[in-house]
């Protein structure tokens, strides 16, 4: 496992961590730094197999939880269930395991490397929030997104049926992924609908509206893909000239253009580098003014 021995990175650790995002809660029992981490990374190619060096997979889990990360969001067709297996072999070493949150998404299967299908079948998502939680060693899911609404069967049904996991107490909360306002409504017609996890980023905000329904339901939002800066990184774009004016990297920028965007916004950048991990720790003490973060804004699709 990943080792603290100089004085220099134990203060480097005291600087370095996700609790300087501040908190976002979920229930009286979970109250969750807002910089998390995904695992989707800790996988082969095409988000397909085992990830080359599982050893290492596990080792950025526990740095992680060390530099003050406890949100972290995962999936059953991460591999499929690779990641979720490195997840739970890093955080056994984890000193704060009892105040750790996971959020999980069932729902899609996988044919091959690249590929994701729906499947909302109510007996396959029961299914996979139980092989879940046996891959995970947990007896119940903090948080659990429907990763994708498949159009075969009702959103009733599909919503229906983690609700049913929920009042058995195997499901805390439900969310919903990739979806728009109106099909949140829908689905809040048989649920309650704590979380959203969808494509944002400060490259692509075109889901502003789901962000700002969410926050006024007191849902999180998960934005995915939240370090894709596309076309707004180069020598004379304007991100990179204010991580220049910060002394940050770009990808600390558009993390704090996210915290800064909503309260309710929690980031899961992913990686399989520690040093990478550390980078996007970082994040959390970046504070962009209200010039830079609307002139960022602005720079979207």
């Amino acid at each position: 496992m990943y080792q603290i021995i100089h004085q220099k990175e134990v203060e480097l650790m005291t600087e370095l961590n996700a609790a300087n995002s501040g908190t976002y809660k979920f229930d009286d029992q979970f109250i969750v730094n807002r910089l998390g981490y995904g695992t989707m990374q800790l996988t082969g190619k095409g988000t397909w197999g085992p990830y080359a060096d599982p050893a290492k997979a596990a080792d950025v889990v526990t740095r992680a939880t060390e530099l003050g990360i406890n949100f972290f969001d995962t999936a059953d067709s991460y591999g499929p269930w690779f990641a979720d297996r490195y997840l739970a072999e890093g955080l056994k070493g984890a000193a704060n395991r009892d105040n750790i949150f996971i959020s999980d998404k069932v729902g899609q299967t996988r044919q091959g490397p690249g590929i994701w299908t729906p499947h909302g079948e109510p007996n396959y998502l029961r299914q996979q929030v139980e092989v879940s939680m046996m891959t995970l060693g947990i007896d119940h899911e903090d948080l659990v997104f429907l990763h994708r609404i498949d159009s075969h069967f009702p959103v009733a049904e599909q919503v229906g049926e983690l609700k049913k996991m929920q009042d058995e107490g195997k499901i805390k909360h439900i969310g919903l992924s990739q979806v728009t306002v109106d099909q949140i409504k829908e689905a809040q017609k048989y649920a309650k609908i704590d979380a959203i996890e969808n494509l944002y980023n400060v490259s692509n905000h075109g889901d502003d509206d789901v962000v700002d329904y969410a926050e006024s339901q007191h849902m999180a939002f998960v934005p995915w893909f939240p370090l894709d800066t596309g076309k707004l990184v180069g020598a004379d774009s304007p991100l990179s000239a204010i991580a220049k004016k910060y002394n940050v990297s770009e990808a600390q920028i558009a993390l704090a253009w996210l915290l800064k965007r909503s309260p309710n916004i929690l980031p899961i950048p992913g990686t399989s580098s520690i040093e990478h991990l550390e980078d996007n720790v970082a994040a959390a003490n970046v504070k962009l003014s209200d010039e830079d973060f609307d002139t960022l804004s602005k720079l979207s699709k």
